[in-house]
């Protein structure tokens, strides 16, 4: 992991570089205007999962049109579905977030609900913004604590950054410089989560180049409903069987300058 790290420090004008002309040539997309919160599988009485979607991009489901396409949507219906029960979901996505921006800017305005299940999808802004592990391990570990003491009750799930690697619109030595930094982002998270009381997922990677947007970079309406389906072992009525936590002893032990 260590030659992980120091490979990626390397590459950093490579990263410069290469960035900058992804960042001119693709297509800025913008966050879905639809509504964002329903209801999925049974549509009377008090839902058996109520289901808090936060993060980055992804929940902000930029470039869709409509709420069927949204991350969201498709993670509550794929629950419902897989474990025939009703779920009540709420998204609040913010565009570039990283774990402390959701931490200090968005969770203090959720309103108080009883939520039973919290999924958190961050990680991939602080990768992408060349974050050292120490600063996220601050960050997504105060996130955590954050979320457990306003929320006791509900469980949480994380989910880890995808393969960089899948993305059309990165070059091949870019998409290695990034797949290098969320290896190092990936396996702290898991470590958090780990030791503070969440659940990490593993990576979405049944994808292809059809499940990215135009812009080559964010899921489409295609590919949220594939991590839909892929989350849905780890989202599940409390007497229901989930897919079980990462053990520890697969996070390797990670440079303090990473």
């Amino acid at each position: 992991m260590f030659l992980r790290a120091a490979l990626s420090w390397v590459m950093l004008p490579v990263y410069v570089w290469q960035g900058l002309r992804v960042r001119m040539r693709i297509e800025r997309l913008l966050p879905a205007e639809t509504a964002m919160s329903g209801r999925a599988g049974g549509d009377k009485g008090d839902a058996d999962i109520k289901l808090l979607v936060m993060g980055d991009s992804t929940v902000a489901s930029v470039g869709m049109d409509t709420i069927e396409d949204t991350f969201a949507h498709a993670i509550a219906h794929a629950v419902a579905d897989a474990h025939d029960c009703s779920v009540e979901w709420r998204a609040i996505g913010a565009n570039s977030a990283t774990s402390g921006e959701l931490r200090d800017f968005v969770l203090p305005h959720i309103e108080e609900r009883h939520w039973t299940h919290i999924f958190v999808s961050v990680g991939i802004n602080d990768m992408k913004n060349f974050h050292l592990v120490s600063h996220f391990k601050r960050n997504f570990g105060t996130l955590l604590y954050a979320l457990r003491t306003r929320f006791p009750d509900a469980e949480l799930i994380w989910t880890p950054i995808p393969n960089m690697r899948l993305c059309p619109a990165l070059p091949k030595a870019l998409s290695e410089v990034l797949a290098a930094r969320a290896d190092l982002i990936n396996a702290m998270g898991e470590r958090l989560c780990h030791e503070r009381g969440a659940t990490a997922t593993t990576p979405v990677s049944d994808v292809d180049e059809t499940c990215f947007a135009r812009d080559g970079f964010h899921p489409n309406g295609k590919g949220y409903r594939v991590w839909g389906r892929h989350l849905a072992a780890w989202i599940a009525p409390r007497n229901a069987e989930r897919a079980p936590e990462n053990p520890v002893a697969e996070v390797t032990r990670l440079h303090k300058r990473a």
